[in-house]
């Protein structure tokens, strides 16, 4: 009997970005897949071979390679490998405050190889990034910043200068959320001209959950929020979020985060 594929999580649940020198301990690794979150390994030395799903991709530096959460993956490199990896949870893109960010992770990550060009501003983003998450206290304009110039510099070299429609689609639909929140997925697929199953599949694709489960994130976000941050009474919260009674909101909130809004605000934690 074949073993299950392994699961990975290679970045603590304190954090929601990682960002690193690639671990020369990692040449040779066996087949995994990610949990919940996606990667980008920069390569400027070393040679061998990447698998992604049985295809292999050959380390030819400099590249970069994108890996997503429902891939399996693994590493063959001989020589002594030197670079550079980011890992993101699902945590970090709902977090940004540049939401263009985003859309360049999504982007990336549907490419599973880059072949960039020697360049020096690559390899100096990516060590001002390292010194940036080593710091007691991160700044994250800082690094959403770095990040942003680093990713657009990568995507720069990309071969797929097509307008990716899907992604652009997901990202639309996140501003969307943000510009007016409503448990109702048919109320965005209008919104965008298209219908809910054509939503539920872009969504599959960028963000690996249905509308409705990317929905309910930015909700219990924003409930978090005012319920920490304003003065509002818990009817008030669950109106402003379109829920026609509190009870509604109360049971909503409780199913997604196993205690009551009540509770929530008296604990006085984000989580």
């Amino acid at each position: 009997m074949k073993e299950a594929i392994a699961v990975y999580t290679k970045i603590p649940n304190v954090t929601d970005i990682k960002i690193e020198p690639f671990d020369v301990n990692k040449r040779y690794t066996k087949p995994h897949r990610h949990n919940k979150y996606i990667e980008l390994v920069y390569f400027k030395a070393g040679s061998g071979f990447h698998y992604v799903d049985s295809v292999a991709y050959k380390i030819e530096p400099p590249i970069v390679f994108g890996i997503s959460n429902n891939e399996v993956h693994h590493w063959e490199i001989d020589t002594v490998p030197e670079g550079f990896v980011i890992i993101v949870k699902d945590g970090f893109l709902e977090k940004t405050i540049d939401k263009h960010i985003n859309q360049q992770l999504y982007r990336l990550n549907k490419e599973q190889v880059i072949k960039v060009q020697p360049d020096e501003s690559i390899d100096k983003l990516f060590e001002v990034l390292c010194l940036e998450m080593k710091q007691h206290s991160i700044q994250k304009e800082v690094v959403e910043g770095s990040l942003k110039a680093l990713l657009g510099k990568i995507i720069g070299y990309s071969n797929r200068v097509e307008c990716m429609v899907e992604i652009d689609k997901a990202v639309h639909f996140e501003e969307l959320l943000l510009q007016e929140l409503r448990n109702d997925v048919a109320f965005y697929a209008d919104l965008m001209s298209i219908n809910v199953a054509q939503l539920n599949a872009i969504c599959k694709k960028s963000f690996s959950k249905t509308a409705s489960q990317v929905i309910t994130t930015h909700i219990i976000q924003e409930s978090k929020r005012q319920l920490l941050y304003t003065d509002r009474t818990i009817s008030e919260i669950g109106y402003s979020l379109d829920f026609k009674d509190v009870s509604h909101f109360v049971k909503y909130f409780k199913r997604h985060t196993a205690i009551t809004p009540l509770t929530f605000k008296q604990n006085g934690i984000l989580v």
